[in-house]
Formats: C-alpha cells, sequence, structure tokens
C-alpha cells in the first residue's frame, strides 16, 4: 500500500492507518455499474479498497452518459463492467476490480455475494432488491441500499450487525405498474452522484468500523430543496428468518416466455411498413422516433384500442424494454388470437446498434 495515495485519510483524526488498512482488507461486491454504481466504484477505488467486484450485463448506451460520469462516447456499446474496470485500473492499479458480466439472479446470487464481505446495491428496481436483501440475510452479509426518483434519493444499511431488513422497510413488493423509473420519468444527471456518494460514505463506515451507520434510519436526499430528512424503522423478527432464496423475484409471472425480436430486426419492419406501436410518453415520443410507428402511450392504451390492427402483427417498442413487455401482457388478455412481440431493449438498444 502506498502511503502517500492515501496520506490525507491516514492523517484524518478517528480513520488513521488502521481505517485504511480495514479498507485495504475489505471486500465489496457492487450490484449494477450505471448511475448510482458508477460514484461508488469510483470513491471506493479510489480510497483503496483492496477488492472490488461490480455485476452488471448492461452495456453502455449514449443515454447514460448524462449521469454515468466514468464512461465517455468512445464506451459506448461496450459491456459497462468491462469499461468500468478499464477505467477503475487506470485510476488505481492497487485494487483488485474484478468483473462479472451478468445479472443477479436466484441462480447466481449466493456464490456470487459469499466471497465478499459487503454488498452495495445500485440497481434500479425492485425485485432484484429483494433478491439482494434475502441473499445478504442468508449469508450474514451487510448491504447498503440506494435508490432514485426524480430530484430524490434514498441511502440506508440494510442487515446490519443484525439490523432491520430491506422486507423490514418494505414488506411488500409494489407492482409494476406502481412504480415510476428514469426511462419514463427521467433523472437529473447530478442526482445519483450525489446518492451514489452517501452509499460510497455508508461502505467506507462499515468497512473501516467508524462513525454512526445508518442501520434501521433511511436518509431522503431531495435535491431541489437541498434538504435531507431521516425516517426510523425497526426490525421485523419474521424478515430475519429467511433460510432460502425463492425461485423468482420478478413481477411478471413466473416461467412466463413473452414473444419478443431482437433490435437488429426494426431495419426489417420499417421497410415492411409492419404494425409498430411505440408506447412511450409524448415527450420521449417528441424527441426521437420511427419512421411510421404508431403513437400509443402506455397510459392510454386501454381507450386507444381502434387505432391497432388486429388482423396484422403488433410490434410494441418503448425505450428500454420494460414499457413494452407491460403492453403486451394488457394487450394479449383482451386479444389472445392476435400476434404479439415487444422489441428487446426498445430504443435504447436499437440506437447503439445503429451507432
Amino acid at each position: 500500500m502506498k502511503q502517500e495515495r492515501y496520506n490525507r485519510q491516514t492523517i484524518l483524526k478517528g480513520f488513521g492507518r488502521t481505517g485504511q488498512v480495514k479498507l485495504q482488507k475489505a471486500k465489496v461486491l457492487v450490484i449494477g455499474a450505471g448511475g448510482l454504481g458508477v460514484p461508488v466504484l469510483t470513491y471506493l477505488n479510489a480510497m483503496g479498497v483492496g477488492t472490488i467486484g461490480i455485476v452488471d450485463k448492461d452495456v453502455v448506451s449514449i443515454s447514460n452518459l448524462h449521469r454515468q460520469v466514468l464512461y465517455g462516447q468512445a464506451d459506448v456499446g461496450k459491456p459497462k463492467v468491462l469499461a468500468a474496470k478499464e477505467k477503475l485500473e487506470a485510476q488505481n492499479p492497487e485494487t483488485r476490480v474484478i468483473s462479472h458480466q451478468e445479472f443477479l439472479a436466484p441462480s447466481n446470487a449466493l456464490e456470487l455475494i459469499e466471497s465478499y464481505d459487503l454488498v452495495v446495491d445500485t440497481s434500479d428496481n425492485f425485485p432484484t432488491r429483494y433478491l439482494v436483501n434475502d441473499a445478504c440475510i442468508i449469508l450474514n452479509k451487510p448491504f447498503v441500499y440506494g435508490a432514485l426518483h426524480g430530484y430524490e434519493g434514498q441511502v440506508s444499511v440494510f442487515n446490519y450487525k443484525n439490523g432491520p431488513s430491506y422486507r423490514c422497510f418494505f414488506p411488500k413488493m409494489p407492482k409494476e405498474n406502481e412504480v415510476p423509473n428514469c426511462n419514463e420519468h427521467g433523472v437529473l444527471g447530478i442526482i445519483p452522484g450525489i446518492v451514489g456518494s452517501f452509499q460510497a460514505l455508508e461502505a467506507v463506515k462499515v468497512m473501516a468500523e467508524v462513525g454512526e451507520v445508518l442501520s434501521g434510519k433511511v436518509l431522503i436526499f431531495n435535491g431541489l430543496q437541498q434538504s435531507s430528512l431521516t425516517i426510523e424503522f425497526e426490525a421485523r423478527p419474521e424478515n430475519l428468518k429467511i433460510e432460502k432464496l425463492q425461485d423468482f423475484y420478478e413481477w411478471n409471472e413466473p416461467c412466463e416466455v413473452l414473444p419478443t425480436i431482437e433490435v437488429e430486426e426494426i431495419h426489417e419492419l420499417i421497410a415492411a411498413n409492419a404494425q409498430i406501436i411505440d408506447v412511450r410518453t409524448v415527450e420521449e415520443f417528441k424527441e426521437y422516433h420511427l419512421p411510421n410507428s404508431v403513437h400509443i402511450p402506455l397510459s392510454d392504451l386501454s381507450s386507444s384500442l381502434s387505432e391497432i390492427d388486429f388482423s396484422e402483427p403488433v410490434y410494441l417498442l418503448c425505450q428500454s424494454g420494460k414499457r413494452s413487455e407491460m403492453a403486451l401482457r394488457q394487450l394479449r388478455e383482451q386479444y389472445p388470437q392476435s400476434s404479439f412481440f415487444s422489441i428487446l431493449g426498445g430504443l435504447n438498444q436499437y440506437l447503439i446498434s445503429c451507432s
């Protein structure tokens, strides 16, 4: 360990060389290399955490760059874990960076998490958070939670020294259509940087055993008002007795296979004047849309069925593929004999394929 690199930390009262050595020995698994994951990875790497694992199977898209500042234009189309590993190793060669180019799932969660001391969950969906929570309870690992909503963010530390779990704060997973997402509602680029930095701070406090950890508390940050508040909550004993993972952590029904097509086929659909239904918001459609696509926002779908020809195949499109899947399920219930397809990865993946 190079003393000079970490000198401003080791001279800090209450942290010192003891805290630095603890960071060097620590192994942290970061789930997600996106908006929250980037500041977490950047700061933990710079501060001298010994081993950092990154779990993500997504690729860098141009729409990521306004908030995921570890990446540049040349990284568009690259797997995030590989682009991040390259940048982090250039930033601090002393850190061991391990890339796991896969999504976290019940089949790999316990194996991936077991060899790390701490998990930082920077995922952007509820199924992954519940999976992380349950795996960490089974393995007795603490995890740092972060979430974004518009101009706000949340941070907490769950399962810390037998403290409350994620299920103690969110007992029941919300339905998919009850949850806003950044693809549809947007996110101000700086907010993930702030909230992710809060997560990195909590991770350092856990590893170095300094300060008061946000266990049993959720910090809510409001970027527009530059304010924050802390909500306290208690552990529920029944949520701390999880002994095995569920078979599925998904919004959709288990084993449901949805008809999909790859984005590479979009050019053929456009040339054939196929029926492409764009279910994004008005603002998204105005910003960019495919030629001859029909715009029906997901919220208006049930009242706009007359605009769809159900005797022909219906190709559903959104920004990332999530809303098109929701539209497919909704339409299939009413027209089970018709043919519906969700375009995988949506316009995000299509724009990458065109670059």
